[in-house]
């Protein structure tokens, strides 16, 4: 339990510091569009490739990657098919709300929890590998080709096909990657800026977050998509933990200790990195920010009723 008090208790702090931020208006006007952009194309991406290059991928590549993979990915497939079918939102809310109900805080919480909870940071790296190089991918892609403005005389096929190779975040994981697989480790004085770059996304996404937040207010009538907020809060709290149960523990006969990080892993929030796309794209800002603030709440009693039940 004091592992989950002190990685909440960091993170509310960085948050609540963007908060205050935002209300003295020290940083400007427009600080939150900055700071989300400048974690968007450098920081992050350098955090991307810095962690691969200098993971070990025999632990990373496990059946935690395909048991958080596969739930996330099937919890956002069902958040797409319903909030399509009953909400009738256009693609790139679709996009920004599958990520809120499926897209693991695995950096900025679940390291802090992976470390004091868990005992063992390797149990996040699997799922961090994944929404880098898969889950992140294919969401942006969706976003750029349907959230950004395109020329009449511009091929759709065509844009599938470059759009990966220009998005930041894609080339720092696909790029950390491949050197990770080859086994060259760059010099320290290329690791060094990255790695320092790198160390400022997560408490730059954090910020970030706390700047959104100023002068707001959460499920505000008239302004806040309740029911794809509500959707997205129980389909990441509530199905995806039980989904993530169920595929451990039936599918792959796990118990005990593996069993226990799998589901807390499940429980984690959404991550603050989905209101950095949703700024980046301008679509489903309120969504991303309203969720990945209830969830994160909401995380603090899911996984202390977890640690009681399967610690």
């Amino acid at each position: 339990m004091s592992g989950v008090v002190s990685g909440f208790t960091v993170i509310f702090i960085v948050v609540g510091i963007g908060y205050v931020l935002g209300r003295t208006r020290l940083l400007g006007d427009h600080a939150h569009e900055v700071l989300s952009r400048l974690v968007f194309f450098v920081c992050t991406p350098a955090l991307l490739f810095y962690s691969l290059v200098t993971s070990d991928l025999s632990v990373i590549f496990s059946s935690t990657l395909v048991i958080a993979g596969g739930s996330a990915l099937a919890i956002g497939l069902v958040y797409v098919v319903v909030a399509r079918f009953w909400l009738r939102r256009a693609v790139p809310e679709l996009v920004i709300g599958a990520l809120s109900s499926s897209y693991v805080n695995s950096v900025n919480l679940g390291l802090p929890i992976a470390i004091f909870v868990l005992d063992d940071a390797t149990f996040i790296a699997p799922l961090l590998l994944f929404q880098i190089l898969i889950y992140s991918p294919i969401a942006l892609l969706a976003l750029d080709l349907t959230a950004l403005d395109r020329g009449a005389h511009r091929s759709l096929w065509r844009d599938a096909v470059v759009t990966p190779l220009t998005n930041p975040i894609v080339i720092g994981g696909v790029t950390g990657l491949v050197v990770s697989l080859i086994g060259w480790i760059p010099p320290a004085p290329v690791l060094e800026p990255l790695k320092m770059l790198g160390n400022a996304s997560v408490p730059g996404a954090l910020l970030a977050f706390g700047l959104s937040l100023t002068g707001v207010t959460v499920f505000k009538k008239g302004e806040s998509p309740r029911r794809d907020i509500a959707l997205a809060t129980a389909l990441k709290m509530l199905v995806m933990p039980a989904l993530v149960y169920v595929v451990a523990r039936w599918g792959f006969g796990q118990t005990g200790h593996q069993l226990f990080a799998q589901v807390v892993i499940g429980a984690l929030p959404s991550a603050q990195n989905v209101m950095v796309y949703a700024t980046r794209y301008r679509r489903g800002q309120i969504l991303a920010r309203d969720t990945a603030l209830i969830t994160t709440l909401a995380s603090i009693p899911a996984i202390a009723i977890i640690s009681l039940v399967l610690a």
